[in-house]
């Protein structure tokens, strides 16, 4: 019994790939130099030298430089490179209506904000 429980351990430690300390280190520089991007972008470039307005633009790049952040950390420190593709469009799928949930409520609320108008229950005479 021990013997078939110490062979499903060693398949389990087998078969996983993973990172070494030469990977850890080269994503951590990844994810330092878009986290030193970011500063850059919000402190130098429209604070400081007022190069960039505030706006759509520049949300547009905070976006995309967090999701690339939030796919190096999901993908390596999280392990999902390295699991099987079936597991990796699992996950991708619920994060898709995670995400679609989220926008249809912010939806939903901004047309109750805007078209629900308060009244009184009684009317004054």
């Amino acid at each position: 019994m021990s013997q078939h429980h110490d062979n499903i351990a060693h398949d389990e430690h087998g078969h996983a790939e993973g990172m070494d300390k030469k990977g850890i280190w080269r994503i951590f520089f990844v994810l330092l130099a878009l986290t030193a991007l970011e500063f850059l972008i919000a402190l130098g470039f429209v604070h400081h030298w007022q190069i960039l307005a505030k706006g759509a633009l520049v949300n547009t790049i905070y976006i995309v430089l967090t999701l690339v952040k939030a796919y190096y950390i999901v993908a390596y420190f999280m392990h999902l490179k390295f699991e099987k593709s079936s597991f990796i469009v699992t996950v991708s799928i619920v994060f898709i209506f995670i995400i679609y949930f989220i926008i249809l409520m912010l939806t939903e609320g901004n047309f109750l904000l805007n078209e629900l108008h308060p009244h009184q229950l009684w009317e004054n005479k």
